[in-house]
């Protein structure tokens, strides 16, 4: 067996747990590889996170955003998340269970299967360009939000009108990001075993309530009104595109495989208040 350890960047606690995470593997002859920047703490060689799609399993240590930036490097390689972070809906292992949690994986692994959940990413297209796989949210916005920015925009649901005029942006969110960017724009909570997409009009002019739709729809925003708007994955990955335009949103492939334990998603949601 073959596994990953992406830490924490900047946090020796998610450096020291890494480094006890791999020793203990290699006791039970598991290869591992650690990302670069942890690997730097611990003094030893280190491999890239965009290289960590070739393991068995990748372990993230640290908050959600490190479990999403080891997804994004694992892609469709299950992620197991320790919890260093404040809420932790992708992360379920608390620390002084980290090395029972990976080794119990390896053992699931060697018997012949894992516990592994899927959950959906998405991906906006335009202008023969695709952006990198998001499993928050894809924002589409003017380049410019707030008083005299925006942009003009209709939305579309599998080619149907639902809504439009001036917004600072609209946001589609998986049920993974509707805790995120989503709830911060007054959007819905979804539960995790909950299948299907938010669609949310950021600070519109006007326009319609947050909507659920299934996982198979694709979102068209068409964009007017400005020169350039911006498409924005998980907070990052920003991408100009020329107004007029078209940007579909849809789920892509691979979804996120989270392995390991269920965290508790009503004992997260009470870390946010």
């Amino acid at each position: 067996m073959d596994v990953g350890i992406v830490a924490q960047k900047g946090n020796a606690r998610a450096a020291y747990l890494a480094g006890d995470l791999r020793d203990r593997l290699r006791e039970v002859d598991v290869a591992v590889a650690v990302d670069c920047a942890t690997a730097e703490e611990l003094g030893v060689a280190g491999t890239p996170v965009e290289e960590m799609a070739g393991r068995d399993l990748v372990v993230s240590v640290g908050g959600d955003g490190t479990f999403l930036f080891a997804a994004r490097g694992a892609g469709g390689v299950p992620v197991l998340g320790v919890n260093l972070g404040e809420v932790g809906f992708l992360n379920a292992v608390p620390p002084s269970e980290a090395v029972e949690a990976v080794l119990a994986e390896v053992d699931a692994y060697r018997d012949g299967g894992m516990r592994v959940r899927e959950a959906p990413r998405i991906a906006a297209e335009c202008d023969g360009w695709t952006s990198e796989p998001a499993a928050n949210e894809v924002v589409v916005q003017g380049a410019r939000r707030g008083r005299g920015g925006g942009v003009g925009y209709e939305v579309r649901v599998d080619g149907s009108l639902y809504s439009g005029g001036h917004a600072d942006g609209v946001l589609v969110s998986t049920p993974t990001g509707s805790s995120a960017y989503n709830l911060s724009e007054g959007g819905p909570l979804v539960h995790p075993r909950i299948d299907g997409l938010v669609v949310n009009e950021m600070c519109a002019e006007g326009g319609m309530p947050p909507l659920v739709v299934s996982p198979d729809s694709a979102v068209t925003v068409t964009l007017t009104d400005v020169d350039e708007a911006v498409v924005i994955t998980d907070g990052r990955g920003q991408h100009t595109v020329d107004v007029p335009s078209e940007v579909t949103v849809a789920t892509t492939e691979p979804p996120m495989r989270v392995a390991g334990p269920t965290a508790d998603f009503f004992e997260a949601l009470g870390k946010l208040s």
